[in-house]
């Protein structure tokens, strides 16, 4: 089963999908069982906008289709689960554009008319307030996030019962939505387990057993689905658009796979099998596989936290882009640099330092180094803190211009409004 740590009520993106206290959410919900949390007992305890209308809208969903240029594949289109082609919904892009996959918003009007759902994916990257939102989660929960909006006409449905292989928090920003969500036919399935391996049990399953949620959707509401639940859902009397929040679950079988790739390191691994094997006859494979787990025991035995750790940085934390950054503004930011800027760290980037000489900063795609005397104040510039260059310990106001430049440079700083 998973495991998770304290869960303070402080993490405000995961507030607004979860009603209840969030401790107990982690330790009986995540990765275990679904959750109905009405509008009602979130717009309890949260600030934010109780229908979701701050984060996405039907106004959106129109800007999106009509002003941003969208190309595929940040759109899909469906009916009854079947996805049309994408030749049926883009087109040339114009002139000065020299591009064939532009959406065109008259053919998505076309078959959204004729009872098609319109997906909008990867709206992490395309909708200014939910990106702010999936970088806030990410932090939040610790895993990569995306988000979806599937927009669907009156009395239609997009997708038959089906399961993710990745956890999902759906909102639901506008009209009715009724959903239905069963219990797993194959528990906590893998990236490379999609439901379509399991169609026959899941169409069973949806057909045969009774629920464990069967309720409407109505804008405000929230539901968590773990993944491997089978769920589906139908709009009811109006335009239904809902957000899909998916939180690429981080798993033991990660471990798994990072530390077989660390195993490359051990040459004995590496030796080859003999001239003349048969991978498909026992009898040969057996005393070979009996040396490989005995090395691979033995590597295991010896392996590392921080070399396990070094592998999952490079491979997890590039999941999610951390807060976007205005170029222009920030160079300007850099030069304009002086004791009494306000700082902070880069909301959202992922960064673990270590101590030694050097002092070495692990990023999502690189490693930067420094002294060891700035040990205390690179810290301190990292903990998330606002401060005031010139507050930094250890260093004299010059040296913390030359650092907090540095940091600048390497996006890791950027200026703090407070």
């Amino acid at each position: 089963m998973p495991e998770t740590g304290p869960l303070p009520d402080s993490r405000p993106a995961l507030r607004r999908c979860v009603a209840g206290d969030l401790e107990e959410f982690g330790s009986h919900y995540w990765g275990r069982r679904a959750l109905l949390s009405p509008r009602e007992e979130l717009a309890a305890d949260s600030s934010a906008d109780a229908d979701f209308g701050d984060l996405f809208s039907l106004a959106a969903v129109d800007e999106l289709l009509s002003r941003r240029g969208l190309r595929t594949p940040f759109l899909r289109i469906a009916k009854n689960g079947a996805v049309v082609g994408d030749n049926q919904f883009t087109g040339s892009g114009g002139v000065g554009a020299e591009i064939g996959d532009q959406v065109r918003d008259d053919k998505v009007a076309a078959l959204f008319a004729s009872g098609h759902t319109v997906v909008l994916q990867a709206l992490h990257r395309t909708w200014p307030a939910l990106v702010d939102f999936s970088t806030q989660l990410s932090s939040d929960a610790g895993h990569p996030v995306q988000i979806n909006a599937y927009v669907t006409p009156p009395e239609s449905q997009g997708f038959s019962a089906h399961y993710d292989v990745h956890d999902v928090f759906v909102l639901q920003a506008a009209g009715e939505k009724h959903w239905t969500v069963h219990e797993p036919v194959h528990v906590d399935p893998l990236r490379n387990q999609p439901w379509t391996d399991h169609s026959q049990a899941v169409a069973a399953a949806a057909r045969e057993q009774q629920p464990v949620v069967d309720a409407v959707l109505r804008p405000g509401d929230a539901l968590y689905v773990p993944r491997g639940f089978l769920h589906s859902a139908k709009a009811l009397g109006g335009v239904s658009a809902h957000l899909t929040v998916g939180l690429h679950t981080m798993t033991r079988y990660l471990l798994i796979q990072e530390l077989a790739a660390l195993a490359a390191n051990e040459v004995e691994l590496r030796t080859a099998l003999p001239l003349g094997f048969n991978p498909g006859d026992p009898a040969q494979l057996a005393p070979e596989l009996d040396k490989v787990v005995a090395l691979f025991a033995e590597h295991l035995n010896t392996a590392s936290a921080e070399d396990l750790a070094d592998r999952l940085r490079r491979r997890t934390w590039s999941g999610n882009r951390p807060a976007p950054l205005a170029p222009l503004a920030h160079a300007a930011a850099i030069a304009d640099l002086k004791v009494g800027t306000r700082l902070r760290v880069r909301p959202g980037l992922k960064h673990h330092l270590v101590a030694g000489n050097p002092v070495r900063l692990h990023l999502p795609d690189r490693t930067i180094t420094f002294p060891p005397e700035t040990e205390a104040a690179v810290a301190a510039a990292c903990s998330g803190a606002p401060f005031a260059v010139g507050d930094l310990p250890g260093l004299p106001p010059e040296d913390q211009v030359v650092l907090t430049r540095r940091l600048m440079t390497e996006a890791v700083l950027v200026e703090s409004p407070t």
